[in-house]
């Protein structure tokens, strides 16, 4: 992989885990050679990202919609800063960059990215690993969720897997670097036989 695009809170989090491996996530993302794409701001997990990589000089990406320039607070340090109109045209460019996401803690906006990337690989619009990195159980209740629904035929096994989960980065880039998608296809209604 060339680059990877990480989604995670604008925010610290309460947790000083979160910053930590957010970080180190950086760091070893530029230790292997491998890009860092995310949505450009200097504050919360995302400035611990980017400043992990710039830390080690790695490639860093950021992908800004205008709006957020003064909320979000730009981070000046980039390889690159790419301003956009919209938030689905950073998701856009995000994806359009990068060989595969790491979502880290965050809210609403993470998951909402988070769950449209996975949602086109179900698809098959692409076939890229979509992970989560499930720092101190954080998303646990999510992958409950998930398991939900496939118990209750709203979502196949086979999209479940797809969600890639580890509680470490080395654990959670080796499941990156070995996925293989799924090659069912996603029907809205049961399958004939």
């Amino acid at each position: 992989m060339k680059r990877i695009a990480v989604f995670c809170g604008s925010s610290p989090g309460n947790d000083p885990a979160f910053m930590e491996l957010a970080y180190q996530l950086g760091q070893q993302l530029a230790t292997g050679h491998i890009g860092l794409v995310y949505g450009g701001a200097k504050v919360g997990l995302m400035g611990a990202v980017a400043d992990g990589a710039l830390s080690l000089q790695g490639e860093v990406v950021g992908v800004l919609p205008t709006f957020l320039q003064t909320k979000e607070i730009a981070h000046e340090g980039l390889t690159e800063l790419i301003l956009v109109e919209s938030m689905h045209q950073r998701k856009t460019k995000m994806h359009e960059l990068s060989d595969g996401v790491i979502t880290l803690p965050g809210g609403y906006g993470t998951l909402e990215e988070y769950f449209e990337v996975l949602t086109w690989g179900q698809l098959g619009l692409h076939k890229k690993p979509i992970a989560l990195l499930n720092i101190n159980g954080y998303y646990d209740g999510l992958l409950t969720l998930a398991d939900t629904m496939v118990a209750n035929g709203l979502l196949k096994q086979v999209n479940r897997d797809m969600m890639l989960i580890s509680n470490t980065i080395e654990d959670l880039l080796q499941q990156m670097h070995s996925y293989t998608p799924p090659t069912v296809g996603k029907w809205l209604t049961p399958e004939k036989t």
